[in-house]
């Protein structure tokens, strides 16, 4: 059973959803409107060239601002244009992220599921998602936390007044 995940730029998933006989390219509008309606600041998104399509572009072009959805096969001149505009490559070099997200829910439990059933995954997928989502926000948690740590040690080695004697 495949898995399509959105996440945002701090790494958080922001929707999921259980692909049951459907490929990527069905996918793709309903999730950037579902994730929408929740976020609507929501105005770029980044994809695998499994998503393109025509119809795909063309509905995801009016719904966000920024759509970094690689075509599949040989590109025509206009579409290496495209794909060679700054935000488009910035916008894939960001992508990577995603795979992280994906071996990050393999790692919380997606690898095996002991639920039997559609149901059962669905729930198991939504849980791998939960602790993902709180391994994320305890690593931000702790960033912060060792950065006021780092500052406190430097403002108190600052403070220390060291004496020279002179003969």
């Amino acid at each position: 059973m495949r898995v399509c995940v959105l996440e945002d730029q701090y790494r958080f998933i922001l929707h999921h959803e259980v692909m049951e006989k459907q490929t990527d390219d069905q996918v793709t509008v309903s999730m950037v409107e579902q994730a929408k309606e929740k976020y609507p600041n929501l105005t770029s998104c980044s994809y695998d060239k499994g998503f393109w399509s025509p119809s795909n572009k063309k509905k995801l072009d009016e719904i966000l601002e920024d759509v970094i959805l690689p075509r599949k096969g040989r590109l025509s001149e206009a579409a290496k244009k495209i794909e060679s505009a700054e935000i488009f490559i910035a916008g894939r070099k960001k992508h990577s992220a995603i795979e992280s997200a994906i071996n990050g829910l393999e790692n919380h439990g997606l690898d095996r599921c002991p639920d039997h059933g559609i149901d059962g995954f669905k729930r198991y997928v939504s849980l791998s998602v939960l602790a993902r989502n709180l391994e994320t926000l305890g690593n931000i948690i702790k960033k912060r936390e060792l950065k006021r740590e780092k500052r406190k040690a430097k403002c108190r080695s600052n403070d220390r007044t060291h004496y020279r004697l002179a003969a």
